[in-house]
């Protein structure tokens, strides 16, 4: 991908009609076996177009609507380099079963049938330039297991929702939002697991929306920002204080992981002489390092202050579900 104004896109894609359902009354899926079939287009796609490396994301938008961003070296966390300014965006649609793309630049897109489905064929002034495969990544750190002295506060199995005040287990046996660890921490390290509903109507902050905040102060946001900017209120963002390093946010109903480094605010005589400090990997990749929390998140249920705090996952009215939840002790 040498050049910006690169693309047409050809998209074909084999859909299995068993794995599309209805959604729930607002839009909402929550089973990755049961949804629309607007979900086997949207995802990640890599390749090759003008003999390098390229990316692509699809991103549903419900009714066979999609918006469609290309990477030049490849995926975020895997080529790109985090220039937003090199990426392509444009709009897709399907129609009568063809699913098309225009990229920003005004190139019309046509379908190829390709034969296998989910496969991406770049064209530039009416040839081809490239082909990307859709791909599914996975986490290095998903499924990470507990080191020996490690706190674990939610496996599913031994250690449940008992451990949380407003624990509640989803009926596929994960942790639901809005929940509170009973213990409490001073400096520490987390490992957890986390997967969005898919809810390609939805838009912005009510599109699988929920939060991370380490001592119930400050906020690493949890939200299906899945190729869009990668700002501090999207997924990846320590909200209200830092963008990520990049938008490393998974398809919606693909587990993900945060493993986060905090270290408390420390106060000495009731005033505060030193801020909170967070180091963040979002799916395996630095997004943030050591980066400041001088102030607590303005929804936080805790003010700053010496105390040791909990572990809180926000309830923002979205089914965002965890898994794998533990933390070791500094």
């Amino acid at each position: 991908m040498k050049r910006k104004n690169f693309v047409l896109i050809s998209l074909s894609l084999a859909i299995n009609s068993s794995l599309i359902a209805a959604p729930s009354k607002n839009g909402t899926y929550t089973d990755p076996s049961k949804v629309d079939s607007d979900y086997a287009i949207q995802g990640e796609y890599e390749g090759k177009v003008e003999g390098g490396k390229a990316g692509a994301q699809v991103i549903a938008l419900g009714d066979g609507k999609f918006d469609v961003v290309g990477y030049p070296g490849g995926l975020p966390g895997a080529g790109w380099n985090g220039d937003k300014d090199n990426r392509v965006r444009g709009k897709g649609q399907t129609s009568d079963g063809k699913t098309s793309f225009e990229m920003e630049n005004g190139l019309k897109v046509s379908l190829v049938d390709a034969g296998s489905g989910k496969v991406m064929h770049v064209t530039s002034d009416g040839e081809k330039v490239g082909t990307l495969e859709r791909v599914v990544r996975k986490s290095p750190t998903l499924g990470m297991r507990p080191p020996e002295g490690a706190v674990i506060l939610f496996d599913g199995k031994d250690h449940g929702a008992d451990l949380w005040k407003g624990g509640r287990v989803s009926e596929d046996g994960f942790l639901m939002e809005g929940c509170t660890s009973k213990e409490t921490f001073g400096d520490f390290k987390i490992h957890f697991e986390f997967r969005t509903p898919y809810k390609p109507k939805a838009r912005g902050q009510g599109r699988g929306n929920s939060g991370f905040y380490a001592h119930g102060r400050y906020e690493v946001q949890v939200l299906d920002s899945f190729g869009l900017e990668g700002h501090h209120n999207e997924c990846g963002g320590i909200y209200s204080t830092k963008a990520p390093a990049f938008n490393m946010c998974f398809p919606p109903l693909t587990w993900q992981t945060y493993d986060v480094d905090f270290t408390a605010a420390k106060f000495e005589n009731g005033k505060k002489v030193a801020n909170a400090k967070m180091t963040v990997r979002h799916n395996g990749i630095l997004i943030h390092d050591e980066t400041v929390c001088d102030h607590a998140t303005t929804a936080s249920p805790m003010k700053e202050g010496p105390d040791p705090g909990p572990v809180f996952f926000q309830n923002h009215g979205n089914p965002v579900r965890f898994n794998n939840v533990w933390v070791v002790k500094k």
